[in-house]
């Protein structure tokens, strides 16, 4: 009888910990691919947001001041800072650790439909399309 008591709290363990894994965060600083940028990822209006913290290069070489989203179309947006740009909106679950919405793509100017996944403990998967065309690139976490 106790062997069947701690097989079944192994097992129950066992659940439990395979429930949590699955169950990962996207909250948090993460690295992009190229490593030129980090972006905070954090919950937001039951979804999630994403904010540039941090440039490889931070300022303008052209000008010597802090870089501006100086290929958005918008006159008034083209001088916003790149710090704190804002890169997702309306990223809402889409299913188990991804979220779906829009990314602005400050090396453009312009706004994708866009997918957003935890792949990992520390990798997320963000993908961008444009009709059928379809890319990504995987973020790893920063500062662990």
């Amino acid at each position: 009888m106790i062997t069947r008591f701690a097989a079944l709290i192994v097992l129950l363990a066992a659940l439990l910990g395979a429930t949590t894994a699955q169950a990962q965060s996207a909250d948090g600083t993460w690295l992009t691919q190229a490593g030129d940028a980090r972006v905070k990822v954090g919950k937001c209006g039951g979804g999630i947001c994403g904010v540039i913290v941090w440039l490889r290069e931070p300022t303008d070489t052209a000008t010597g001041q802090p870089a501006t989203d100086s290929k958005n179309p918008n006159p008034a947006l083209a001088r916003r800072p790149m710090i704190g740009l804002p890169l997702f909106s309306g990223m809402q679950s889409s299913g188990p650790n991804k979220w779906s919405g829009q990314i602005y793509n400050a090396d453009d100017g312009s706004t994708y439909a866009s997918s957003v996944t935890v792949t990992g403990a520390d990798s997320l998967r963000v993908e961008g399309c444009v009709g059928a065309l379809c890319g990504g690139e995987t973020w790893t976490r920063a500062g662990r």
